[in-house]
């Protein structure tokens, strides 16, 4: 069924929207209009100005909640703190930690210089000089660098020829040597060209070194291992900070999210000029029991005021569609929303799509053993999924093992339950004119003539509540449709059952003025709505054009019947697939290979169930809902979900 809307205005003091919607109105299910279109006939109405407020200090507090140790494990609060206090106390808390921030890039900083230091001078660690002593020389060159271990060599024996070089070796890694050599001033330049030809890189030592390499490897380490306990300090601060406070902070960025959110209702609603007591305008779509729910918590609200708007004359948008069915049917909804959902005030077709799809796959697929496994697999499926196309499956097992008692049969086999009525591939109808013919047809024809009439009723009755007149009457799925159809199908039971036929002027009355009211439609029409129809192309096109409609009408009452008996060819095929798959298993001698007879049965249960499944679709569409179905609804979509 579809659920009943109502729409509702909600107003009250401009700056009071955020408490309202937060208090009241995000506990239920609305579809928000916006207001400016909706009020159109009202003066004086703007948008909401503004911008989000909540945004940075929800970001501020995610972020703080990021840092928090165990945030993951906190439970979520009721959000009952002021939102003021809420941002209060996150402003206070993100300023607090930016010092520490602050405090702790200044030390990252530092280390990051000390541990720069230290690496350089690890590389000379082997020297037992005081750097500061070398590096105030002034009439002796010291050049500090390293070198690829394959060019040391070269580099050595240069050194050991020269008199004016005193080369120290020092640190030694995988790829390099770290070097230090001596040069008078004078010959600086060319013991420079030299050494940077043999490929000499030079290392340029800082001022910040004091005693040998030793020592200030061990001072420097010092340093830098104080400066990582004054940042592990800082962050056990921050987090006992965090720690004392997490709950409050949990609770803000609740308070904040809701409102964050909330806030985004302004760009559905308008808001007044008046400078001395401007108020905001909400309105849209709820469900009657939310609508009145809603009314009732309001009522109480002296700064609110509530209208339900009972008059379509002051509403412009269409009702939206929310769909309420019973848990079993809720699945099937699914194939209504691929169709269209149907639009307010027409009829859900969920009902009748889940028998009549069921009892369709049932009768084509009709296995006592092979309907139990969709029966229950599907079930499990469902309850532990939580899949849709699942619980239909299971209701269509469920079909399925009640035509396989009535066919009587068992995975394939029919001797071992009797069948409760026929055997697809062994009842036979003799017929007049037409001769033996399988029952299953038969009975398939008969359904889906049926099946045909119900749907035209459906039709009139849908058509006559929304004033469709043409449609009601003189449509091919309408009145006058109907009495032909029914007329028709009487008279082939009649006939084919051995009864007398009416007479030839009955026959008439029921075959010939039906067509002939569906052929002057249009102007029948005008004049029960008195209107002057004026005939387009002129009188021999209109009967042209008329003649041509009928003879389609008739073509397709005639193939839409004959569609239905894919239903008991279906049933038919079901039956001899499974006697080939016992025929390859050899049952015949007694003996069959039971391997061949599961993995057949698997292959044809997911094979033609597939099939089955499609097929009974197609009839649900095109033989169903074409005939009464439009699906040009709207789906209800709250901005809120509940």
């Amino acid at each position: 069924m579809i659920e009943k809307m109502k729409f509702v205005s909600i107003s009250g003091p401009k700056n009071d929207l955020d408490r309202m919607v937060n208090q009241y109105l995000s506990h239920y299910e609305i579809q928000l209009e916006n207001a400016l279109t909706e009020l159109r006939s009202a003066s004086k109405l703007e948008p909401y100005p503004g911008t989000n407020p909540y945004r940075e200090p929800l970001q501020k507090a995610q972020k703080l909640l990021a840092s928090c140790p165990g945030a993951k494990q906190q439970e979520i609060s009721t959000g009952t703190m002021p939102v003021e206090n809420a941002i209060t106390l996150v402003n206070d808390m993100d300023t607090e930690l930016a010092a520490s921030d602050e405090e702790r890039e200044s030390l990252k900083a530092k280390e990051k210089e000390v541990s720069s230091l230290l690496e350089q001078v690890r590389l000379y660690v082997e020297l037992d000089f005081d750097i500061p002593a070398i590096l105030k020389l002034k009439h002796i060159k010291y050049r500090f660098g390293r070198i690829r271990k394959e060019s040391f060599p070269q580099l050595q024996a240069f050194a050991d020829r020269s008199d004016e070089t005193i080369l120290f070796k020092c640190h030694e890694s995988d790829h390099y040597i770290s070097l230090l050599y001596f040069t008078p001033d004078i010959t600086s330049d060319r013991i420079d060209t030299v050494f940077s030809s043999l490929q000499f890189e030079r290392i340029y030592l800082p001022d910040e070194y004091a005693g040998t390499p030793k020592t200030e490897v061990e001072r420097l380490e010092n340093e830098l291992a104080n400066l990582k306990a004054k940042e592990q300090a800082l962050d056990a601060k921050d987090s006992e900070y965090l720690l004392t406070r997490q709950t409050s902070l949990w609770d803000a960025s609740q308070v904040l999210k809701s409102y964050e959110a909330n806030f985004n209702v302004r760009k559905y609603a308008a808001c007044t000029h008046d400078k001395d007591h401007p108020f905001y305008i909400l309105c849209g779509w709820m469900t009657k029991e939310d609508a009145e729910a809603l009314h009732r918590d309001l009522a109480k609200d002296a700064d609110t005021f509530f209208v339900l708007e009972d008059s379509k004359e002051h509403v412009t948008s269409i009702p939206p569609t929310k769909l309420k069915n019973i848990p079993l049917l809720r699945p099937f909804e699914m194939f209504v929303k691929m169709y269209g959902l149907p639009s307010y005030g027409e009829f859900d077709p969920t009902l009748l799509i889940a028998i009549t799809y069921s009892i369709f796959f049932g009768f084509m697929f009709g296995d006592a053993g092979q309907g139990l496994v969709l029966l229950i697999g599907g079930f499990l499926l469902y309850k532990f999924k939580k899949i849709d196309l699942a619980a239909i499956i299971s209701c269509c097992g469920f079909f399925s093992t009640i035509f396989g008692c009535l066919f009587g049969s068992v995975f394939g086999f029919e001797d071992v339950i009797p069948a409760l009525w026929l055997k697809p591939t062994e009842a036979m109808t003799d017929l007049p004119f037409v001769g033996r013919l399988n029952t299953v047809f038969v009975v398939a024809i008969a359904l889906g003539m049926g099946v045909i009439l119900f749907t035209m009723i459906l039709n009139m009755i849908t058509s006559f509540k929304n004033h469709d007149t043409e449609k009601t009457w003189f449509d091919t799925n309408g009145l006058a449709g109907f009495v032909f159809y029914f007329s028709l199908a009487a008279t082939i039971v009649m006939f084919m059952s051995g009864h007398t036929l009416p007479a030839a002027a009955v026959l008439i009355i029921m075959f010939v003025l039906p067509l002939l009211v569906m052929f002057f439609k249009e102007p029948l029409t005008a004049v029960l709505e008195k209107k002057s129809e004026k005939i387009s192309g002129g009188v021999g096109m209109f009967i042209t054009q008329g003649f041509f409609e009928l003879f389609e009408v008739l073509l397709s009452y005639f193939s839409n019947t004959l569609s239905f008996v894919r239903v008991g060819a279906f049933a038919v095929s079901h039956a001899a697939m499974m006697q080939v798959v016992l025929m390859l298993a050899g049952a015949e001698t007694g003996a069959p290979s039971i391997p061949v007879i599961v993995l057949g049965n698997l292959f044809v249960c997911g094979m033609e169930g597939l099939i089955v499944g499609i097929q009974v679709l197609r009839l649900e569409y095109y033989e169903l809902f074409s005939r009464f179905y439009k699906g040009s609804g709207r789906e209800f979509k709250p901005f809120y979900e509940k």
